[in-house]
């Protein structure tokens, strides 16, 4: 009977806006910012509940929920990363909820505890202006003509570039450090976050970001920028990005309500239009789908072993601490 209950005030708040006794719900989120709000205004609209947003990185929002631990205050958390909603299920801090509008959500990005709400993917981002050869694979990157013109994220701090660092690894063997050896002595250089890694060659200072996110390079495109992603020919990897429910939830109606508005037509729309793949396969996209990438293998986050063994030879490599 309560899960029934439950379903009709979902519907009815999804469907006329009723705000009587509606409760604040509060959504944790990795960027992009202008997506976060747009999904929580358009979700206020639609149902009259008040979103309060905080929005970080993925290493800054998870040292908040552990902070938190004896006393949450997120509601719903929206993920750049995989691995965290994996750690979190692991954990038993996560409430099950399948949305109805998760049918046409392929079966690889949605679990009963979890749910894409879009994706992304890594590449080779070239400022069209420097002068430099278009590059076709990674390892074009370690060439002459790249030497100290390239940036990339560190994979200490997004889970996608650790990912494609392993995806590498996986598919080249050693090979794959002959290649990260030859960046490093090629002067590539490891910064912080997807947008630090990025900035420098959008100013023009750098020539190309080795595995970045992509969306953010598209929507610079789209805005007049002079770059280009490019998806190297021997394959790069995706990361899809999980919005879950934490159990803790005092609102777990309008925290579902929540993720059913993202995954509805009009949320997986604002989702296209900030460059990031639809997590529902019936949605139109102005870009290419993970559908249509030749993608490196992928670790599902259970070999925590082999993350932590790739990230210190990694930092060995280039210094990082």
């Amino acid at each position: 009977m309560h899960k029934i209950l439950s379903t009709t005030v979902v519907s009815l708040l999804l469907a006329f806006g009723l705000n009587s006794s509606v409760h604040a719900l509060t959504v944790y989120t990795a960027g992009p910012g202008n997506l976060s709000k747009k999904l929580a205004q358009g979700f206020e609209r639609k149902t009259g509940i008040k979103v309060d947003l905080f929005q970080a990185t993925t290493g800054k929002l998870m040292a908040r929920v552990e902070a938190e631990a004896s006393n949450p205050h997120a509601d719903v958390l929206i993920s750049a990363s995989w691995d965290t909603a994996q750690d979190l299920e692991k954990r038993g801090w996560l409430a099950q909820y399948t949305s109805p509008n998760a049918v046409h959500v392929p079966p690889m990005f949605k679990t009963p505890y979890y749910v894409a709400q879009g994706i992304s993917a890594l590449g080779i981002v070239w400022n069209t202006r420097t002068g430099k050869p278009e590059p076709q694979d990674w390892s074009d990157l370690a060439a002459p003509a790249y030497r100290d013109q390239v940036t990339t994220p560190n994979p200490a701090l997004s889970g996608a570039s650790l990912d494609l660092l392993l995806g590498l690894q996986d598919r080249l063997g050693e090979s794959a450090w002959t290649l990260f050896d030859g960046l490093h002595k090629n002067g590539m250089v490891v910064l912080g976050p997807n947008a630090q890694a990025i900035n420098p060659v959008l100013q023009g200072a750098k020539s190309a970001v080795f595995g970045a996110v992509d969306y953010v390079a598209y929507g610079a495109a789209a805005t007049g920028e002079s770059v280009k992603v490019i998806f190297p020919k021997s394959g790069t990897v995706i990361a899809p990005r999980p919005m879950m429910i934490f159990k803790s939830s005092k609102v777990q109606d309008e925290a579902r309500a929540f993720i059913d508005y993202v995954l509805s037509d009009e949320g997986q729309k604002l989702v296209a239009a900030a460059w990031l793949m639809p997590a529902r396969d019936d949605i139109e996209s102005p870009r290419p789908r993970f559908k249509d990438l030749k993608l490196l293998p992928q670790d599902d986050g259970s070999n925590k072993k082999t993350r932590a063994e790739v990230l210190t030879r990694f930092n060995a490599l280039f210094g990082e601490h």
